[in-house]
């Protein structure tokens, strides 16, 4: 059978070619504009009769691979008969540095845009050149060649030689996928209740090209619900790729599971886990650079062996696996993680690798979308994520401090520095006495300041390591990048901290760019227990009219779980009144009904407050209590702390939505009882009150957008950390008066309304 490869003159010959090391140590952003600025200018000496830009395509066999090979070449050449292709090639380092006659991959890519050119045209021979362009001094060096068709067409069948081995471990690997997927049962005995709804809705959802937005109930499977279908897609041949996003690493683990159950079934995927560069480094310091770091030393000159010995060998491709597979091959365990992305079926990782700007995966071309399904966990999440990748701030002290450090030292930096600090300054001087305040625009003189300080940095940046101005230059760059995506949803405004000024462009409704991201891929399922209310949910998600929309019904029986509500003030003026009541309530249900349990609260500092009336109220129960950032083997050895069948009570006092408020499990008896205190709303601040205003001056209800809807989504996941099986039972006391009253009443999960009250 033969199969087809469809692959860019590029990628090709970077697989083939590509050497030497990972090196992120400071190049200008402004390399690629004036690399294209360097190609326009070339391309502006050719003669009439020259062509620029040229589209090339080719289908070239080899053995039972049709490979499928295009691009465009910068310039196509002509003198008297001879044919020259040229290819261009912007330099930011001295000229006389370009090794020997140019790049391998260089030649490699103008060889095979020859090949092609010559191969249409009946070519008998044809020249290849490498024009060489300084970026600064536009200086130029060229390096040609003659060649002939026969010695191109052996030199292409050197390239595929190459390439084939990765490709026949792909075909061989879907041919096995794909008839896996298609005969892979659901990998439990039975569905639970409205897992089977889920999973066919999702399914649906895939096959007509939808988005999903679906609200299913803790402890239903949604992992499992969402991932199952998406593979039956994938046996299909609707679907080539999946992106499972999370918000957590512990929801993470849990799709790792669900794809090492279905392997157990007979499943032949390959998933791949995304590791954040600063947790997986093997370094002290997340340095990629040659000269510090062994694993970037060589990088490319190891990266291929790499991956086709992992993808030889293994199938769930998480961090233990990628670091194993790094330290054989001495590779960056970040980089051999980001590189794999292209090469496997399934890719677990955070929401920024689609979402964040700064971040996003950049090699996902369109054709590509077209077959990816973006699964998007504990969706609820996206929203404030949405709002912090879509903003930016400056401050004036960043700009103070460079101003004292580069005095008589950088001039050109001491100079810009001192024009935006001064420009902070007027600012502050014609809002004086205010805290915050909106502005209408950004000043355009800022703008400029801030361009011109970018260039300045720039230069400086390129002679010698500065971190404080690195961190500098990049805050502006990504600060300047948000100036453009400014519309309706944002607000700018100016917040006084402390002796500083923070100018932040804050994206209020992050609907319209989530919206614009996602579009290209075939299908988006948002979901979550908590995707209340959904209409909400929907329409700050960027949802549509025409998307699909579900709500799953709780599949365990309501007597499974006891609801207690106690109508005491939390609000933050009686607070020190009602903590002792607080304290003598949550010591009777644990007297009356032994095992153990999680309180959450609003605050850290009144979870120290109830503590401490606890602890004199009752000495001798056992407590853990959550503390201000804790490491993953704290947060680890928190949850080892609930066992099942306790001989006595334990009692954990954490933070309403923190770390244990969602994705985490406690099945059986290692947890009895949750306690919710207060309705989560969040922080009276200048922020949320410019959420409310916002969405008031739309006709909604501000107040519900800005504080109830996400302070009732931290009291529904805390909640759910109980009931995760038909076997579960428990209690879940509510502690609040506004429990029993609209809008909050009405936000409570349908198998929570049958209430008692205490």
């Amino acid at each position: 059978m033969a199969h087809e490869v469809n692959i860019s003159v590029r990628s090709l010959v970077e697989y083939v070619y590509s050497s030497g090391s990972i090196d992120s140590r400071f190049r200008s952003q402004s390399t690629l504009v004036d690399g294209t600025r360097a190609h326009q200018k070339i391309q502006k000496t050719y003669k009439k009769e020259d062509q620029k830009e040229v589209y090339l395509r080719a289908e070239i066999r080899y053995e039972d691979i049709t490979f499928i090979v295009d691009g465009r070449c910068d310039g196509l050449l002509v003198d008297n008969e001879t044919i020259t292709i040229d290819e261009i090639k912007s330099f930011s380092k001295p000229l006389d540095q370009i090794e020997g006659d140019g790049s391998p991959v260089h030649w490699a890519q103008a060889k095979m845009y020859a090949y092609m050119y010559a191969r249409d045209h009946q070519l008998t021979e044809i020249s290849v050149q490498l024009t060489y362009v300084h970026l600064e001094t536009d200086q130029k060096k060229y390096f040609k060649q003659t060649l002939t068709f026969s010695q191109l067409d052996l030199f292409v069948q050197k390239v595929l030689d190459m390439y084939a081995p990765f490709a026949k471990l792909q075909f061989q690997h879907q041919a096995s996928r794909n008839l896996s997927c298609k005969e892979l049962p659901f990998p439990f005995e039975t569905y639970r209740e409205g897992q089977r709804k889920l999973a066919g809705t999702v399914y649906k959802t895939i096959l007509d090209e939808k988005n999903l937005f679906a609200k299913a109930p803790t402890g239903i499977g949604k992992t499992i619900s969402t991932l199952f279908p998406s593979v039956k897609a994938v046996g299909e041949g609707l679907v080539n790729r999946l992106f499972y996003l999370t918000a957590k690493t512990t929801t993470r683990k849990t799709a790792e599971e669900a794809f090492s159950r279905m392997e157990a079934h007979g499943l032949c995927m390959k998933s791949v886990t995304l590791t954040a560069k600063d947790k997986i480094c093997f370094k002290e310091e997340a340095k990629c650079n040659p000269e510090y770091c062994e694993f970037a030393n060589g990088y490319y000159d190891r990266i291929n062996g790499a991956i086709l010995d992992i993808l030889t060998l293994e199938t769930c491709l998480n961090r233990d696996v990628i670091e194993a597979y790094a330290r054989k091959h001495q590779i960056c365990p970040f980089e051999f993680s980001i590189d794999l992305v292209y090469s496997v079926d399934a890719i677990i990782c955070d929401y920024n690798y689609i979402f964040d700007p700064k971040v996003a995966l950049k090699r996902l071309w369109q054709e590509q979308k077209k077959s990816t399904v973006i699964l998007i966990d504990e969706a609820h999440n996206l929203v404030d994520r949405g709002r912090e990748m879509f903003s930016a701030s400056i401050q004036k002290d960043m700009f103070l401090q460079l101003k004292k450090e580069t005095k008589g030292i950088h001039q050109t930096i001491y100079e810009m520095s001192n024009r935006i600090n001064s420009w902070f300054l007027s600012l502050k001087k014609a809002h004086e006495g205010k805290k915050e305040f909106i502005l209408e625009e950004v000043d355009e003189s800022l703008k400029q300041h801030l361009e011109q300080f970018n260039e300045a940095a720039e230069q400086v940046l390129k002679e010698g390591n500065f971190p404080v101005l690195l961190d500098a230059y990049f805050k502006v760059l990504h600060f300047l990048k948000i100036m453009e995506m400014l519309d309706a949803h944002y607000v700018i405004y100016v917040e006084k901290q402390r002796n500083d000024f923070v100018l932040k462009l804050f994206c209020i409704d992050p609907s319209s760019l989530i919206q614009q991201i996602g579009l290209g891929f075939r299908s988006k399922v948002f979901f979550s227990a908590t995707l209340s209310p959904l209409r909400y949910y929907q329409e700050i998600l960027g949802g549509d009219a025409e998307d699909f929309v579900t709500t799953i019904p709780s599949p365990f029986k309501k007597e499974q779980v006891e609801v207690l509500v106690k109508p005491l003030s939390t609000r933050y003026r009686d607070r020190e009144q009602t903590k002792e009541q607080i304290a003598i309530t949550v010591n009777s249900l644990i007297k009356h009904k032994q095992g153990n349990y999680l309180i959450f609260f609003p605050s850290y500092q009144y979870l120290m407050a109830v503590y401490e009336e606890f602890k004199k109220l009752d000495p001798y129960t056992d407590t853990i209590l959550q503390d201000v950032g804790m490491s993953e083997m704290d947060r680890e050895n928190f949850l080892a702390a609930f066992q099942p069948n306790p001989s006595k009570p334990l009692v954990g006092f954490t933070v309403l939505g923190g770390v244990f408020s969602e994705g985490v499990d406690l099945p059986g008896d290692r947890i009895t009882g949750v306690m919710v205190v207060g309705v989560g709303l969040p922080q009276l601040c200048f922020e949320r009150n410019l959420i409310k205003q916002h969405f008031d001056h739309k006709g909604k209800n501000g107040y519900n957008y800005a504080y109830v809807f996400p302070g009732m989504n931290k009291v529904q996941q805390a909640g759910g950390r109980l009931i995760r099986s038909e076997s579960d039972h428990g209690t879940i006391l509510l502690i609040d008066d506004r429990f029993l009253q609209l809008p909050y009443h009405a936000l409570l999960p349908e198998e929570w309304q049958s209430f008692t009250t205490i």
